[in-house]
């Protein structure tokens, strides 16, 4: 399997275009990050009600123990403390619902900023890159038989533009079809250029 091309300017370009994917991929994480610890700020408020008002109804209530412990008149003035009490746990439960909802509209946000970044890093160029892999070592391994480079020939014949063809020879198709050994080979070198491979030497037919 080969990673990198053979060619240094194509294996230039990729080493290059791999490590900005990599710091664009930290930065978007980064980002969201940042973004999640600057929405959780807005959960303090609720953080101080939610302690305000717990440390109030346990206040309220210890005094309406006390209270009730008042004789003949105990039961009537605790009502109020209760009454209290029960309005300053309501402010402590208002404090922590505001901060379960900041916590989820944090943790909403980042995702959100990460979708586009990531997306484009997992639909557009990884898919580009694990072909280019696939295709490289193919070509490498049909490159290092006969008729591979013929089959390479084959898809340079297909694929390649035309005025490249004709540099090769005037009647490039007829060559390869006559199985001119020199034109498949320059075919097939034209195919892993294109991929950014070295051309493997052929062997020497023996004398």
């Amino acid at each position: 399997m080969k990673i990198y091309a053979d060619r240094f300017p194509t294996a230039l370009r990729q080493l290059l275009t791999d490590l900005l994917v990599v710091v664009w991929v930290y930065a978007a994480i980064r980002s969201a990050l940042w973004l999640h610890d600057l929405v959780q700020k807005l959960a303090v408020p609720g953080e101080k009600l939610e302690g305000a008002g717990g440390g109030l109804a346990d206040n309220l209530a210890e005094a309406g123990g006390k209270v009730s412990r008042l004789p003949l008149v105990g039961d009537e003035l605790t009502a109020p403390f209760e009454r209290a009490a029960g309005a300053a746990r309501s402010l402590a439960e208002a404090g922590r619902d505001q901060q379960e909802l900041v916590d989820q509209l944090a943790l909403a946000l980042a995702v959100g900023l990460l979708i586009v970044p990531l997306g484009l890093v997992l639909f557009g160029w990884l898919p580009l890159r694990v072909r280019w892999v696939r295709r490289a070592g193919s070509a490498a391994a049909l490159a290092a038989v006969p008729a591979g480079r013929d089959l390479l020939a084959l898809r340079a014949l297909a694929g390649q533009p035309l005025r490249r063809l004709t540099r090769i020879a005037p009647d490039v198709a007829e060559a390869w079809r006559q199985g001119d050994e020199q034109t498949i080979n320059a075919l097939a070198a034209l195919e892993l250029h294109h991929l950014g491979l070295r051309a493997p030497h052929p062997p020497e037919r023996p004398r």
